[in-house]
């Protein structure tokens, strides 16, 4: 997967993706009595590409709500340790170029999201925000906020935290403070052993979730897995209701605009955001910086 302009979804276009019988099809791979290992690709009769780990650092996040009830949900990243290692004003410039893939090709041909002129690179920023669902299939009243960083492990973690607030009732932060866990489509499935209810004594073995997974055949690391998350979420939840969930890859902002009409209801409107503005990139123009400018300018409103 990669910036679509450059490289077309598996398929053709996300309709194949999200296909129910599809979903089905490979949600039924998954066994409660084994692992899986590493899964195969879904197969959507088009040649896959090269695929390239992307190592992340320097990200932040951030989930905010004023008490007119406008909405913040916001990714925010440098890249690598100190970004593009340029400062102006005091803030660290960003180097969205490691977000591509180093190497151009591999064994199965060239890398999807390898480096291409005028070309975004492949983010798995996921900020994102949740609201009750009207009958007409809009968005209603906001319930919730969250997002973190990770790199690749974002996904993850925004998952955990939607499925512990809305499937299992938890508020935002016992939803934010469990487990965090995963395998990005690898034989090893992380644990974090940062995590006080997770006994890292005797390499994990002691511990009931480290040993049960192992029992299934899963290679379970127990490093560090710290997500960032910040979360918000409204106290007065009824859980029986029907939600309406809000989520952009490779965006780093997400904006609710909260307006209330003449009866007192309150209507959003949902925005995304680039991570650099087109007003400050054009000012890094006229003023010849061009170094300042790089892919996350480009980035367009879904």
């Amino acid at each position: 997967v990669a910036d679509t302009d450059f490289v077309s979804l598996p398929g053709g276009s996300p309709a194949l993706m999200l296909d129910k019988s599809y979903l089905r099809q490979r949600a039924a791979l998954i066994s409660t009595t084994k692992s899986m290992g590493t899964a195969q690709a879904g197969n959507f009769g088009t040649p896959s590409q090269g695929v390239v780990d992307v190592k992340e650092a320097g990200t932040t996040h951030m989930s905010i709500v004023d008490a007119k009830g406008n909405a913040l949900s916001m990714t925010t990243t440098v890249e690598s340790s100190m970004g593009s290692f340029h400062v102006t004003r005091g803030f660290v410039l960003n180097n969205q170029l490691t977000d591509f893939a180093a190497i151009p090709s591999t064994a199965d041909g060239p890398v999807a999201n390898r480096v291409q002129p005028g070309k975004r690179p492949r983010s798995s920023m996921a900020p994102t925000l949740v609201f009750d669902l009207k009958t007409d299939g809009t968005a209603g009243d906001f319930k919730m906020a969250t997002g973190s960083p990770g790199g690749s492990t974002i996904i993850q973690y925004v998952t955990k935290t939607l499925v512990g607030a809305l499937d299992w009732g938890l508020d935002a932060q016992q939803a934010t403070s469990m487990v965090d866990f995963g395998a990005a489509n690898s034989p090893t499935t992380n644990v974090g052993g940062e995590h006080p209810n997770i006994n890292t004594a005797n390499g994990g073995n002691d511990d009931p979730l480290v040993s049960g997974l192992r029992a299934l055949g899963h290679v379970v690391s127990i490093s560090a897995q710290s997500s960032g998350i910040g979360s918000l979420r409204i106290n007065s939840w009824k859980a029986a209701t029907v939600r309406y969930v809000v989520t952009f890859a490779n965006v780093g902002v997400l904006m609710a605009r909260c307006s209330q009409n003449r009866t007192g209801n309150r209507q959003y409107r949902v925005r995304a955001g680039p991570l650099q503005s087109r007003k400050h990139a054009d000012r890094a123009k006229k003023a010849g910086r061009q170094e300042l400018l790089n892919a996350s300018t480009r980035r367009r409103h879904p």
